[in-house]
């Protein structure tokens, strides 16, 4: 066979072998289908569908970095350059039921000072549905009646207890009125003195099952709001009760605050103190709290978008006088940078201190 006759057989050979796997052609698997992370825009920004579900996720946080020089809370605590950073991881998560949203809320706090490690705690975790909550959150006593001014030091002169279990329920009739009855646990300051005040007065009883119990309602009319909230503490046996006024006038807003402690001689869970031993006579520990009554007031003056300015004075029945002020500058969105500087009088002791923090924080 010659060279030409071998070529054309060899390429006839090919041709049958193709035209047979022709007729079993491969037929490619369709690609699964990709499942976008989809935007869930019911309860507000930043939150999205978890894929597979129907349940929304919301995560975000915070860093912070500051410098403190001396202790408003403090007489004679007068360290130089204290230096403290913050991180903060917040999950919140939100399902549409026949009752309303079913929420959640976990915040998980991890702190640094001085070049240790001080704190890493569940700051919060609690479920919500239908205008009831229950787990852990700030007591109803302060984030009801909205804490106190807009200053890091504005519970120099206590104002209520912070993290803390509770049951609550909370009514908004939609026209400006509101109301809260909250159940909350009586023995929360046994391991952590900050959800209670400071530890040395504290007279928990580890045996003790009744809950103390939170109740408030408030008003809200155009540029005006009015609450009032009380609180019993059942170790103590006694409370106290807040009023607060607030006004906003555009160019400024403003708030008063009042309270009533119902025995001055006694230090309990809503009339307590924030303050060092130091700051109150050996024998009377009273002294370092409210006595009768105490009153807090404090203005906002918003310069522009980015800069606003803070005043918070308080005074007790007991002769502790503070102030705090403070500017509060974003040079980009969620970028803070706050000066401020506190003055605080205890006159039971006849001393003073000055206190300065200079914070840095990013929130997302």
């Amino acid at each position: 066979m010659n060279l030409k006759s071998l070529l054309i057989s060899s390429a006839a050979s090919l041709a049958a072998v193709s035209g047979a796997h022709a007729a079993d052609a491969i037929v490619a698997a369709e690609p699964e289908p990709l499942e976008y992370v989809r935007i869930c825009d019911a309860y507000g920004a930043g939150y999205f569908f978890i894929p597979g579900t129907e349940t929304c996720l919301k995560v975000g946080g915070q860093v912070r970095t500051e410098g403190k020089w001396y202790d408003a809370y403090s007489p004679t605590n007068r360290t130089g350059t204290l230096w403290h950073t913050r991180a903060e991881l917040n999950l919140n998560t939100a399902t549409d039921t026949e009752y309303g949203p079913l929420k959640t809320e976990t915040v998980i706090r991890w702190d640094w000072q001085e070049g240790n490690s001080t704190d890493t705690k569940l700051l919060f975790a609690n479920i919500s549905l239908g205008g009831f909550t229950v787990g852990k959150a700030d007591s109803q006593y302060v984030s009801f009646t909205d804490y106190a001014g807009d200053v890091i030091n504005d519970d120099v002169v206590y104002d209520g207890p912070y993290e803390l279990n509770q049951l609550t329920y909370k009514y908004d009739a939609g026209n400006g009125l509101t109301a809260v009855i909250s159940v909350e646990d009586s023995n929360s300051s046994g391991s952590d003195s900050s959800s209670y005040g400071s530890s040395w007065w504290t007279d928990d009883k580890t045996n003790h099952y009744a809950p103390d119990a939170v109740a408030g309602i408030g008003y809200k009319t155009g540029a005006w709001s009015f609450k009032v909230v009380g609180g019993y503490d059942s170790i103590v046996e006694e409370g106290a009760v807040k009023a607060r006024v607030d006004a906003d006038f555009g160019v400024f807003s403003a708030f008063v605050m009042g309270g009533y402690n119902t025995d001055g001689e006694k230090l309990n869970k809503y009339a307590g103190t924030n303050l060092d031993r130091s700051a109150c006579p050996v024998n009377d520990e009273s002294k370092c709290g409210w006595g009768d009554w105490a009153v807090w007031g404090g203005v906002a003056v918003p310069v522009n978008e980015k800069l606003k300015w803070n005043l918070q004075l308080a005074y007790t029945d007991s002769k502790i006088f503070a102030a705090t002020t403070n500017v509060k500058f974003n040079p980009v969105k969620n970028l803070l940078i706050e000066p401020e500087v506190s003055y605080t009088n205890f006159d039971s002791v006849n001393k003073d201190q000055w206190a300065g923090i200079l914070r840095f924080q990013r929130s997302f």
